[in-house]
């Protein structure tokens, strides 16, 4: 099977439920609970979502190009450090972050931010305590030499 096609089937089942069926949970058992007031500001959520679905797309692609998809178990067997991987590390976890935050801001969720911000929390457990040690055990030195280039999950403004 194609990476594509593999990266479809797992974005379905990790992704999705993270973006989609958690969010729609939430929203729809607790509809008018913790309701925050942005006014506008709630369609920047919009922009937000998009951006997050191009990110994430984005990064399967490069994936894919590199033989593997985002599963832990169908990794590429080469270091991935280009687009938008040179710019964060977890361009891929900014993106669905991205998604679920916009989510929050169009539908004016507190509960969909606190969420947002635990995953943030998972996610970045499992970066520092299973995928950096093993992407450093595979990769050896040019992983090394890619933590020290590449910021985890801001980009820098300017290089130094």
């Amino acid at each position: 099977m194609h990476p594509l096609a593999r990266s479809a089937l797992f974005t379905l089942v990790g992704p999705g439920t993270v973006t989609v069926l958690v969010p729609y949970i939430i929203l729809t058992g607790f509809p008018s609970m913790f309701t925050l007031p942005f006014g506008p500001f709630r369609y920047l959520g919009i922009t937000l979502f998009l951006i997050g679905i191009g990110i994430y797309t984005t990064t399967v692609a490069l994936f894919a190009a590199a033989g593997g998809t985002p599963a832990p178990s169908d990794e590429p067997q080469s270091l991935v450090s280009v687009g938008l991987y040179g710019v964060v590390r977890n361009p891929m976890y900014v993106g669905v972050l991205s998604i679920v935050f916009g989510e929050a801001l169009f539908f004016q969720s507190a509960l969909l931010l606190i969420y947002g911000a635990l995953i943030w929390g998972l996610f970045h457990a499992f970066i520092v305590s299973y995928e950096e040690p093993h992407l450093r055990e595979k990769f050896g030195e040019e992983y090394d030499q890619y933590l020290t280039e590449t910021p985890r999950w801001f980009p820098r403004l300017r290089r130094a």
